[in-house]
């Protein structure tokens, strides 16, 4: 019988974050694929798991995807860990995942902790639409780019960033994408977690006062404004009463405010409709 595939969310930094579920699958695979063996016994020792561990990383995801395959047509069952949260999710694993289930093998998730879920949950800002933006680029130049490309998105970002980078992305964001709303985890659910929330140039002036930030830095930032650009009904109202006074047709007048405004020519006939009828 073909072995299954786990995809097990691990703790993120408290080891107490996993859950039942996680452990049994641990306890009851044959073999355990880890980002890192020494990280990966750590969590196991704490809870005294003992199983074989495959090293897995991304300078070897695309040979050990392939001897993950051979175990599991073996009938090895596989439990797929990273160093800390959610295995695919920034981290390697999706090559295995593909392989696996591509050969009609059975892949099962064991959600678990995720950074990025963790942060936008307490940031404060809207969580009904988000988008996973992973790490950003580094060079200046695509790092530009690339907030540019998704500056005009409605959905909250969410960013990894090292710790060492995390102002000048900062920066960078200010400069592109202007002063919004951001929350920046670090070390979350460690010894030391700390959340900052504030507009961007707050929260670079909270960092500059710290000198810098270490840990693990996960960035939540306010989509772009869905309302921005467009005409509030007030000017629309006033330029279409001053037009009508002025003596412009109806027609005339919804022309030149859509084109003055930018307004919909439906709306904006409507509400002309309505001036145009008063007595």
């Amino acid at each position: 019988m073909a072995g299954k595939l786990y995809i097990v969310g691990t703790p993120i930094g408290n080891l107490e974050d996993i859950t039942l579920r996680a452990l049994r699958i641990l306890k009851e695979v044959d073999v355990i694929a880890c980002e890192d063996t020494r990280t990966a016994r750590k969590l196991l020792s704490r809870y005294g798991i003992e199983k074989p561990l495959l090293s897995y990383h991304e300078h070897n995801e695309t040979a050990r995807a392939e001897e993950i395959a051979a175990l599991l047509s073996e009938g090895k069952s596989i439990a797929l860990v990273t160093d800390a949260g959610t295995p695919c999710i920034s981290d390697p694993g999706y090559r295995a995942v593909k392989l696996a289930s591509g050969r009609g093998f059975e892949v099962l998730p064991v959600p678990g902790p995720s950074a990025a879920i963790a942060a936008l949950s307490v940031s404060g800002l809207p969580t009904s639409g988000f988008v996973f933006l992973g790490f950003p680029p580094r060079t200046q130049k695509a790092l530009g780019e690339f907030l540019a490309r998704v500056k005009d998105y409605p959905e909250t970002l969410i960013f990894y960033e090292s710790p060492n980078r995390v102002e000048k992305t900062l920066k960078a964001m200010l400069d592109t994408l202007g002063d919004r709303n951001v929350s920046l985890g670090r070390e979350i659910t460690k010894l030391y977690e700390e959340t900052l929330r504030g507009s961007i140039s707050d929260v670079l002036k909270l960092l500059e006062g710290k000198g810098g930030v270490r840990g693990e830095v996960t960035l939540v930032v306010e989509g772009a404004d869905r309302n921005a650009g467009k005409p509030d009904a007030e000017t629309v109202e006033s330029l279409l009463e001053g037009y009508r006074t002025e003596g412009l047709s109806l027609k005339d007048a919804v022309r030149k405010t859509t084109e003055e405004t930018g307004a919909s020519k439906s709306s904006t006939y409507k509400r002309a409709l309505e001036i145009w009828g008063r007595e």
